[in-house]
């Protein structure tokens, strides 16, 4: 019989962050795919198992959780490379995306067929059977507007399976994906929990726990910002909003089209240029390092100027709210541009996480003490019962 492996799964609108079993592996690839067909072409087909699977992710999905069925895809870095790659658009909700479903099963299916599962998962043939706890989360938006209850249903009680096509190391294995139980989290909850707790959910940050604060998360599709007092998240005041990166990221990548007349993969090549700790805001244009300072500037100003109103008004109605943590993807994006718009301005308590990994992984790790607590109270209870329904010896 399966055993089942505890996954943590952040589906990012820039990209996925997957945290597997006790710690010991993680996944992060980026939120892009490309329909294909069965026959895409191969160079040196006989080394396609020297390559690294990640870069080469092709495959089928099949499942009764999705709008199109049994449609070939490519993801991630090899869907970059694509004229008809999809990435998450402003507006979209993510749990109605199709895109979000197969990001998901892909990343779990890439943990499931590796060889240091083989003990974990059934093997028959060309078949993985592969049995996950799942903890995820959804925007605070679609949490409040009850979504994540018919996303969980969506999960649980199938199969989803994934072929792997033209995939290094992975070719022609599929696997079936069972889910022992999926727990969908708000987001601006979970990054509450990753402020002030370990991976016991013991508290680590004691400063914290009583403060009024708000976490403002900005992702590529929407803004949350949680307000948290007596160690709550606040439903009602919590807000979540559309607005995310990912527009200013395409307007960005457009007008470097359009000036340049260089064509950006995706909107993650973007992110690295505005992020990148060296020759930051500079591209090669014909084998000369030019700045396009000019154009990031412009565009991520006028965002970072809308997130700040967000900020604003949700602080008037919690004036007494004593500090505000920037988390997400989204914020590193931002970060250098809402500082300096709160130095001229109200100059509220902020803070931003330097380090950009943990900014970033944020959702991940607490979706991670989120789904590991759960499965751990789930194992005791069920010890529990077991010993309970022994026969008493005489």
């Amino acid at each position: 019989m399966s055993k089942t492996r505890v996954a943590a799964v952040d589906v990012g609108n820039d990209s996925i962050k997957a945290i597997f079993g006790e710690l010991e592996y993680e996944l992060n690839i980026p939120n892009i795919i490309a329909r294909d067909t069965e026959d895409r072409p191969v160079i040196g087909v006989e080394e396609l198992n020297d390559k690294n699977p990640l870069d080469g992710i092709h495959i089928k999905v099949h499942s009764p959780a999705l709008k199109e069925n049994n449609v070939i895809y490519r993801v991630g870095n090899l869907a970059t490379k694509s004229n008809n790659a999809t990435e998450l658009d402003p507006g979209s909700s993510k749990s109605e995306e199709d895109q979000t479903l197969v990001m998901l099963f892909a990343t779990l299916a890439l943990d499931a067929v590796r060889a240091e599962n083989e003990n974990v998962f059934p093997r028959s043939k060309n078949v993985v059977d592969a049995n996950y706890t799942l903890g995820t989360g959804l925007p605070l938006r679609e949490v409040k507007e009850g979504r994540d209850v018919g996303y969980r249903s969506k999960l649980v009680g199938s199969v989803h399976q994934v072929e792997f096509l033209v995939t290094p190391k992975y070719q022609g294995l599929k696997v079936n994906i069972k889910f022992n139980e999926v727990k969908v989290y708000p987001e601006g909850f979970a990054a509450y929990i990753n402020l002030v707790m370990d991976n016991q959910l013991k508290i680590i940050n004691k400063d914290l726990i009583d403060k009024r604060i708000l976490i403002q998360d900005i992702g590529g599709l929407s803004t949350d910002i949680a307000v948290i007092k007596n160690r709550n998240v606040d439903d009602d005041k919590a807000q979540g909003f559309n607005l995310g990166v990912s527009e200013s990221l395409e307007a960005v990548r457009e007008e470097i089209r359009t000036k340049h007349g260089i064509e950006l993969d995706s909107r993650r090549d973007v992110v690295e240029i505005i992020t990148r700790k060296n020759d930051r805001n500079h591209i090669m244009v014909k084998g000369s390092r030019t700045s396009v300072h000019d154009i990031t500037d412009r565009i991520l100003l006028e965002l970072a100027k809308k997130q700040y109103r967000l900020l604003r008004n949700v602080w008037q109605k919690n004036s007494q709210t004593e500090i505000c943590y920037f988390v997400g993807g989204g914020s590193n994006v931002l970060k250098e541009y809402i500082k300096a718009l709160n130095n001229s301005l109200d100059g509220y308590n902020i803070e931003f996480f330097e380090d950009e990994k943990e900014s970033i992984w944020m959702m991940a790790n607490a979706y991670y003490k989120l789904i590991t607590d759960f499965a751990t109270k789930a194992e005791k209870q069920k010890a529990v019962k077991e010993t309970i329904k022994e026969p008493v010896k005489n």
